[in-house]
């Protein structure tokens, strides 16, 4: 996992996480059980091969699942943050807070 040091924070960011799109998937993927392929694409204005790559780092993290099935004899892909995918984003989370809280207004 590639994480940086926030000294200030005394926390790591989580880098797989807190690339933009990235960390876009992960927020969707929170609020919801799971997600359809397509859904994410045009939820997050991602191209199919964005999606794809970022998936596949996030996938190869175990941050999430990636399940195939079919739907009327048509191919279907579904997304679904794993625990581990569910704890490091309630992680990246308390550090991003901690990282702002040290930020005057």
């Amino acid at each position: 996992m590639s994480k940086i040091d926030d000294a200030d924070s005394g926390q790591e960011i989580d880098r797989i996480i807190h690339e933009p799109a990235r960390l876009r998937i992960m927020a969707q993927l929170y609020v919801v059980d799971s997600a359809d392929f397509i859904f994410l694409m045009t939820q997050l204005g991602m191209t199919w091969g964005n999606l794809s790559s970022h998936m596949t780092k996030l996938e190869d993290a175990e941050y999430i699942e990636v399940q195939k099935e079919f739907l009327n004899k048509k191919p279907r892909t579904i997304l679904k943050l794993t625990q581990n995918g569910r704890k490091a984003f309630m992680k990246y989370r308390k550090t991003m807070d901690q990282v702002f809280k040290g930020i005057p207004d």
